[in-house]
């Protein structure tokens, strides 16, 4: 991939960033800034070298979001930065057209036109009338095949920001541990995690599954899991073929509550001993002290996804995990949203030695080597 230092010139060009600018929004403020100060490094880049600068990026799911709580977020992070309540049009081009070299401007949700998500060349190309030059930084969505994503970069001179050499560099560092090593893999839905449990089990000394993924090992291995979360219409051979790799690694005990209780309501259990009636929200302090033994032997420490039902308070094994983490000397790598969220919260962002700003596409990338919005900046 080409950086964006290898631009030829740079001076009053315009440049379209795709950032990764879908920071968790709150009551309509941004409650965490960790993958908008990872988007500033690319930004200040271009600034110096007097680039009209246009950011764009996605909020949410539903395409009726917003970014606007992230333009006045920025704006404490990046000088010079205008808003522009469009993404494509002539009102958006103008706004591109009144940017004076080095200035910023942020246009709303690309998810708002649904051409985004469809990957429409149309919307592509309305895109593409912006600017010069594709500037790719947001790997969190490398592993979509979007129109910013995919079908922007063919059209315009593409590069890859400071982010995502960045990312590709750890992920792939990632994939060659040091001796001992251990991944933990947390989070839900076998059928997304399958390719890179098979991946992580062939470089890896230990690979711990735990979330709610574990409840479909635990519900193959003939476990009882109560009224627990599994995955539907779950490759049962599959699962079980990963059972009998051995240096898989399950819960030693969780954390059960009935279903809909908070948090104060859970108890601790061995994994023999999940009631019919009760749901597996956690995994348990024995399973920690465990990961924790590991970790601090290990030179390679790999962790994507929470331990728990992190959104509904069951917080409690994922933020051990992240303090046993952060004391071990090992080359640890973080990704996922609720993971780094566990790790922010706790302060502890400086002990670990990289944090990926993607959740599935660093899955992704670990499982195939590669993205579908990287492999077009191959050029």
């Amino acid at each position: 991939m080409r950086s964006i230092q290898d631009i030829p010139r740079l001076e009053n060009i315009p440049v379209i960033v795709r950032a990764a600018l879908n920071a968790p929004v709150e009551n309509g403020k941004v409650v965490n800034t960790f993958r908008l100060r990872a988007a500033v490094p690319t930004i200040q880049f271009l600034q110096k070298k007097g680039a009209r600068i246009i950011l764009i990026g996605h909020m949410g799911e539903k395409g009726t979001e917003t970014l606007e709580p992230v333009y006045e977020a920025m704006r404490s992070l990046v000088p010079k930065l205008s808003w522009c309540p469009v993404t494509v049009g002539a009102k958006a081009r103008d706004a591109v057209r009144n940017l004076a070299p080095g200035e910023v401007l942020m246009l709303e949700n690309l998810r708002r036109n649904s051409g985004e998500t469809k990957n429409d060349t149309a919307f592509a190309r309305q895109l593409a009338e912006l600017a010069d030059v594709y500037v790719e930084d947001s790997f969190d969505v490398c592993h979509r095949e979007h129109a910013s994503v995919v079908g922007l970069p063919k059209l315009l001179s593409p590069y890859a920001g400071f982010q995502v050499m960045k990312e590709v560099e750890e992920l792939t560092k990632a994939l060659r541990p040091g001796t001992p090593s251990l991944a933990i893999i947390g989070g839900a839905k076998f059928s997304t995690k399958e390719p890179v449990l098979t991946t992580l089990l062939a470089k890896y000394s230990r690979v711990f599954v735990g979330g709610a993924l574990a409840n479909d090992f635990m519900q193959a291995s003939g476990k009882v899991v109560g009224k627990s979360l599994v995955s539907s219409g779950i490759d049962e051979l599959a699962v079980r073929a990963l059972l009998g790799n051995p240096k898989l690694m399950l819960p030693l005990d969780e954390v059960v509550a009935p279903i809909g209780m908070s948090h104060d309501a859970g108890k601790v259990v061995g994994v023999n001993a999940v009631p019919k009636a009760s749901a597996i929200y956690d995994d348990g302090p024995k399973t920690v002290a465990a990961l924790g033994t590991l970790a601090v032997n290990a030179k390679t420490v790999l962790w994507n996804g929470p331990l728990g039902l992190y959104e509904k308070g069951f917080t409690d094994a994922t933020e051990a995990l992240a303090r046993a983490i952060g004391e071990s000397p090992a080359y640890s790598i973080l990704g996922g949203g609720d993971t780094v969220a566990a790790v922010e919260k706790l302060g502890l962002s400086h002990r670990f030695s990289f944090i990926s700003t993607g959740g599935g596409a660093m899955l992704d990338f670990l499982a195939k080597g590669t993205l579908p919005g990287l492999a077009v900046l191959d050029v």
